[in-house]
This record gives C-alpha cells, structure tokens and sequence, in this order.
C-alpha cells in the first residue's frame, strides 16, 4: 500500500464527509488499494462512526475509510496519531486535521515531493514561499502562533514547525515507544526525535475552520508549553537544564534577597549575618523546585536526604558566593554602597559550581 491518511479526531462528524470525499476526489486516480483513510477517534459519540459507515455504503468514490474508535484512552491528538502510526499498511503516512483547515490537494504532491526529492519528511507549510493563512484569522491568533514558531525555531530549522500537516515515510519513523508528546504537536516530536536528515516544505493555504468547535484552548497552549520542555530537554540536555537550574536561581535569588533585607530592616541584623541566614531560605527553595521541575526526570532519593545533599553542596557554592560578596563589599567603594550588586555577583560566581555537581551527585540519571 502507498499511502495511509490518518486524521485524528474528536466531535468532528460534520466535517468527516467532506474530508474524505475530498481526499478521495484527489487521489481519484490512485487505486483504491493503494491507499487508507483511518479515522483516529476519540470516542467522540457525535456519530462520526456512522458518517463513516455510510461513506463506506454509499460514497460515489468507494471510500477506503475506517474509523477506530479509542474508547477508554487519553484524548489526545498525539497519541491518536502514533496508534494509526502502529496499525496502518501505507509506505507513506500522512497526517491531516479533521477541521478542514489543511488542503488534501497537496496530499499527493507532498508524497511525490518524498519521492522526486528522497525527503524524509515533508510538512504542509503555511509560511514558505507560496504559503498563506486564511485572512480571517485575528491579530491575537496570528501573534500566539508567531511567537509558539519563535519557540520552537532552535530545535528544528525550518519555516513552520508548528503545522500539523505532513508526509513521512514510514522506513523513517522512530521507535513508537519513544515518542511521547504532550498536546498536539505531534510533528515537531517527528522532526526532534526522527533521525530525519532531508526536511522539505511544501506551501499550503491554511484555512478557517467552518463546522465544530476548535480544541485549542489555554490547556492545550500550557501541554505545548510542557512538550516544549520535553524537546529542549531531548535536544539540548545539559544546556536546557542549566538554563532552567538558572530560571530556579532566579526565583530563589527574590526569596534570597527578600529574606536578607527582611532581616536587616525587621529583625536589625548586620547586613553579613543576614546574608549567611538568608542563603537557607533561598537554597531550600532552589531544591525543591529543581527537584520538581529542572531535574524532574531523573532519580528522586528520600527528600531530606536529598535536601541535605543539595544544601551541603550549595554550602561549598555558597564559599564562592559569599566570599565574592565580603571580598567586594569590604575592599571596592562602589560594592560597598550598592551591596545588591556584590550580592549578585556572588550568585552568580556560585552558580556553576552548584549545577556541576547537583546535576552529577545529587539528581542523578535513572
């Protein structure tokens, strides 16, 4: 079989006909052997399987459509797609929003592209040369999928990482297991974690959807923001965690300070003994956050041996940090009256030593 369309969806049974005739309209002179369309549904009970029986029965075009129902599973678009990924036949797989918003004109110009071109994978793009968006689309909506684009840019150099829209030839799919997307991106996961050395993009217009509700919503906008993490973390992993060790820092260097001046003004310390007692209340902080967020994949032992582990390391750290700040504070005139500035920069001298050895002795690989 040539090729295998999946189209994941959820409550989209007005527009499942019109899909699937078109598509099969397009590929009209493909034999019906020679290609599927799997209906990847989430149990939407909206009747979508039986539009697809009667499509089956009845369609002018004798449809090769099934539908499979994934009753008792996530909903999930991702995963919709890597389920039709393990039961599908084609030699290409070709992936397709149910909301009509992707062209299937350019289904079999994106396979022949594949072929002419020996691409791995070839995505509908709406930002390359020939490209478009449906001029109905708001300013708020064209903004978020700029900057989501922006985002995504540094893990896979092309135009429109964020379509959904793609070919890829099935030799060229990755192990199934160790695909895991949050949300719907399935294709920036391809493209991150597939050993896929030839991207090509094909111009599409992408158009407004006409019938059913849109999925996108702030939940799906914060999963994006989860897989993200997941693909920087994949792609970049010692500089994707010092960044997030360092966005940690940040936030315990406001508890940090908050704590040292609190003690100075509230409780009339000196200014040295408030710096020494607040490192505790910024150091605690920076552990529990790494070991939620920065280092959340990795060996989790028992959190006060844990914790007592990270403060003894940042103790060595913190020998760094606070002799920078008493050696600038007490010998440079300009530190001595703008203590902040000795402050930070003892932070950040401390910084690096900590990730080196929290990352290899403390949060250690599973």
């Amino acid at each position: 079989m040539l090729l295998s369309i999946l189209v994941p969806t959820y409550r989209e049974a007005e527009n499942i006909k019109i899909l699937c005739e078109s598509i099969a309209q397009e590929l009209q002179h493909i034999p019906h052997a020679n290609y599927e369309i799997l209906i990847m549904d989430d149990d939407s009970q909206d009747g979508s399987e039986q539009v697809v029986q009667q499509l089956q029965k009845s369609s002018k075009y004798k449809i090769p459509v099934s539908i499979i129902n994934r009753k008792g599973k996530k909903k999930s678009l991702s995963a919709a797609v890597i389920d039709g990924f393990a039961i599908s036949k084609g030699e290409f797989c070709c992936v397709i929003d149910a909301d009509l918003s992707h062209p299937p004109s350019a289904i079999l110009p994106m396979v022949q592209s594949l072929q002419n071109n020996n691409g791995d994978f070839c995505l509908g793009s709406r930002y390359t040369e020939g490209g478009s968006i449906d001029i109905e689309w708001t300013l708020s909506r064209r903004v978020i999928s700029l900057v989501a684009t922006l985002f995504a840019m540094p893990l896979c150099r092309i135009k429109d990482p964020m379509s959904g829209f793609f070919v890829i030839a099935r030799k060229n799919l990755p192990p199934l297991n160790t695909l895991s997307p949050v949300g719907y991106k399935i294709a920036l996961e391809l493209m991150v974690k597939g050993n896929l050395k030839k991207i090509l993009e094909y111009p599409i217009h992408f158009s407004q959807r006409i019938h059913g509700d849109s999925k996108m919503d702030v939940r799906q906008q914060f999963f994006y923001l989860r897989h993200l993490r997941r693909l920087y973390q994949y792609k970049f992993p010692v500089a994707s965690e010092f960044v997030q060790f360092g966005m940690v820092g940040g936030s315990g260097f406001v508890v940090d300070v908050s704590i040292y001046y609190l003690l100075q003004y509230a409780a009339d310390l000196q200014h040295t003994t408030a710096r020494a007692l607040s490192f505790w209340a910024g150091a605690s902080w920076n552990w529990y956050w790494n070991r939620k967020v920065t280092f959340s994949e990795y060996f989790k032992s028992h959190p006060l041996r844990q914790w007592a582990s990270f403060v003894l390391v940042c103790v060595f750290g913190f020998t760094i940090n606070w002799g920078c700040y008493y050696m600038l504070t007490e010998y440079v005139d300009f530190f001595s009256s703008y203590k902040i500035f000795a402050l930070m920069a003892g932070v950040i001298a401390g910084m690096g030593f900590n990730f080196m050895f929290s990352r290899a002795f403390i949060f250690r690989h599973i």
